[in-house]
């Protein structure tokens, strides 16, 4: 069985990075996607291709033992084929148009778009399963994740997020046109978050009237 799924890109408009800390942010999917395609097979492997290379692991493999740009893609697997107790393999191939290190969340893209894939080889879905899932598997790269940009790459449009409260969606009867330039500068999404909590703890005050 062969099962696609893609998800959107995302921008975050208020609150980048302060979100982590418990503050709210507004963020809207673009139209710029992930998509994974998954299979079952007859290995005892998953197998994984992308832009960034390939790999073939062993499922019973510890998810800490994983190369990091391909752990969540495991974990997503390897989570799947214990919760279905499936005895073979899964390969997965993941595709997207979505600039790496652009911090248009091509990572979180592409964990919901291979969540809704891969738990769609055995079941049907719904967008809160596939969240939870793909959320979890970017904790295993960034472990202090929001869980923002997987929501909205996830419900798509145009959401008010915070951590603890979660989401809704923002209506609205006009549409919105954003001009995104890719200045082709990658960016590390776990050195900016250091520079961010370094940032706050030497300067408690002006972080807080920042964040009010």
């Amino acid at each position: 069985m062969t099962s696609i799924a893609k998800a959107p890109g995302k921008i975050i408009l208020f609150g980048e990075h302060f979100v982590v800390y418990e503050n709210r942010a507004i963020l809207g999917a673009i139209n710029k996607y992930a998509t994974v395609t998954s299979e079952n097979t007859n290995t005892d492997n998953i197998l994984i291709s992308s832009s960034l290379g390939q790999t073939s692991i062993q499922k019973d493999e510890d998810v800490s033992n994983v190369e990091k740009k391909f752990r969540p893609f495991f974990y997503i697997a390897k989570q799947v084929i214990e919760k279905n107790n499936f005895e073979k393999g899964i390969s997965i191939k993941i595709e997207s148009e979505i600039p790496i290190g652009a911090g248009l969340g091509s990572s979180s893209a592409c964990c919901v778009a291979a969540a809704a894939s891969i738990l769609n080889l055995f079941n049907d879905v719904n967008e809160k399963e596939v969240l939870e899932l793909a959320i979890q598997a970017e904790k295993t790269i960034f472990p202090n994740t929001s869980g923002a940009d997987c929501t909205v790459s996830a419900y798509g449009g145009i959401i008010e997020y915070q951590k603890e409260d979660g989401f809704s969606k923002i209506k609205t009867e006009n549409e919105f046109n954003f001009l995104i330039i890719d200045s082709e500068q990658v960016h590390s999404t776990d050195k900016v978050v250091e520079r961010v909590k370094k940032f706050k703890n030497n300067n408690t005050d002006v972080f807080t009237e920042l964040c009010a």
